[in-house]
């Protein structure tokens, strides 16, 4: 009998422990037809989770989309209001009238087409190229990169935007460069505003110089696959963003060719440091519009229309050369037209 009572007592704090559990974790599995899952199944495995297949509906990226359009939005707005609001006594239409007659906004339309055909035929190097040239053409290194950070700002968003939606963001790497990327941007933007444009000129030259020769090495670099988690990304994206804000460009040649050339997936690599890099252009173009007392905007009008019709050339130089041929004539001419404004910096 007593015996009895002792088997009861347990089964009864057994079912009490059973009850008490935590209840089990609902999965919201993805039961479409998707290349992952055909994968999944050949292996014998469960089918993934919604999050995993379709990346673009997890919260955290859903919040960063729409944080792009706002700002996107508001700068557009503050655009038309300097545009259509007469400033000095001028009125939208004379402003626009005064910088097609000015040989700045042809110089940066030329230079901007060329940029923009150089980033769609290789993905990348708008920023190092066009602030290149623009030194080459006379313009202080604050505002070279200004004006490149002020046009970069919707051409970034909208790629953003778009990597986002067909699935190329990887959420976690996107955090780990948000904010150090950021705050480097920020560090870079008001150190290149800060000092005499005449002093820090040569070592953007240099800088610049270093990038096109790194772009060279890349043609005789072979890409191992590494599945494993990036090491040290925030190191990265803080170095990343600051480089990027004081040369004009390299977030991607440092950040992406960097977490790339480390083994990681190209595809999510591409697009969480595209995403990321609208955020750091936005705060970049803000601290430069702040700190540069030179009006930039007859620059950034002239690559924003250069860019325009810049797709149809870099189609035809990605039909016709292959990726290789690109980067060591994109890094040789780089290098060279930096070695140029470091001989001009000192002579």
């Amino acid at each position: 009998m007593e015996w009895a009572l002792v088997v009861q007592a347990a089964w009864s704090t057994k079912q009490l422990s059973r009850s008490s559990r935590p209840p089990m974790k609902i999965r919201n599995l993805d039961l479409t037809d998707n290349a992952i899952n055909a994968e999944h199944e050949a292996l014998g495995l469960p089918p993934v989770e919604d999050d995993v297949s379709h990346p673009s509906n997890h919260p955290v990226l859903r919040i960063a989309v729409w944080a792009v359009v706002f700002l996107l939005v508001a700068i557009l707005c503050y655009l038309a209001s300097r545009l259509f609001n007469p400033a000095n006594g001028r009125s939208g239409t004379e402003l626009i009238l005064e910088t097609l007659r000015g040989d700045t906004f042809w110089k940066a339309a030329a230079v901007g087409l060329l940029a923009q055909t150089v980033d769609g035929a290789l993905g990348m190097a708008y920023g190092i190229t066009s602030t290149s040239f623009l030194l080459a053409s006379g313009a202080s290194p604050a505002v070279a990169s200004a004006s490149v950070h002020i046009a970069e700002v919707f051409t970034t968003g909208i790629s953003g935007i778009s990597h986002v939606k067909l699935g190329n963001v990887n959420k976690n790497l996107f955090l780990r460069l948000l904010i150090p990327g950021m705050i480097g941007a920020i560090l870079g933007a008001w150190t290149v505003s800060s000092i005499d444009g005449n002093i820090i000129k040569p070592y953007v030259a240099a800088y610049l110089f270093c990038m096109g020769l790194y772009i060279i090495s890349k043609v005789f670099k072979t890409i191992k696959a590494n599945k494993k988690a990036p090491k040290h990304v925030a190191k990265l994206g803080l170095f990343g963003g600051f480089v990027d804000a004081v040369g004009g460009g390299g977030w991607g040649p440092v950040v992406t060719t960097t977490l790339v050339g480390t083994g990681q997936d190209p595809r999510t690599t591409i697009g969480s440091v595209n995403l990321a890099e609208f955020f750091l252009t936005f705060v970049s173009a803000i601290v430069f519009a702040i700190l540069v007392g030179e009006g930039p905007w007859p620059i950034v009008a002239g690559l924003v229309v250069g860019g325009l019709f810049a797709a149809p050339f870099a189609a035809l130089l990605t039909r016709r050369l292959n990726a290789r041929v690109l980067l060591a004539m994109v890094g040789t001419v780089i290098s060279v037209i930096s070695v140029y404004n470091i001989y001009k910096a000192f002579n």
